[in-house]
């Protein structure tokens, strides 16, 4: 794979998101799923720029739900992982774990 092929970590993180959510996923959910499985907060905005991104590069696609009352008449746009981006996920996966093989990184220890 040549320069830019592989996802960025926040590109991988949300991706994965999206597969456990199994296309039901929409921004705030997409948000919350990432706050519980890393303990990391991050900025709707943030969710939804990469959401676009992924979607733009063809590894996640996007369908209109229904029209809520809460939302003001508004439908969510909900998001699945297409198999190109499984394979990116794959990839990116396979390609850190050929980095961390044996790699000797351990904490250095302080005096």
């Amino acid at each position: 794979m040549g320069k830019g092929d592989f996802l960025g970590e926040f590109e991988q993180v949300v991706l994965l998101a999206v597969a456990h959510l199994k296309g039901d996923g929409y921004g705030m959910t997409v948000r919350k799923e990432i706050a519980r499985r890393t303990g990391r907060e991050v900025t709707i905005g943030s969710v939804y720029a990469t959401l676009s991104r992924l979607e733009e590069k063809g590894l996640a696609s996007s369908r209109e739900g229904e029209p809520t009352p809460t939302r003001g008449g508004r439908a969510r746009k909900h998001f699945q992982i297409e198999p190109a981006g499984a394979r990116a996920l794959q990839a990116s996966r396979g390609m850190l774990d050929a980095m961390w093989d044996g790699a000797p990184v351990e904490a250095p220890e302080r005096s």
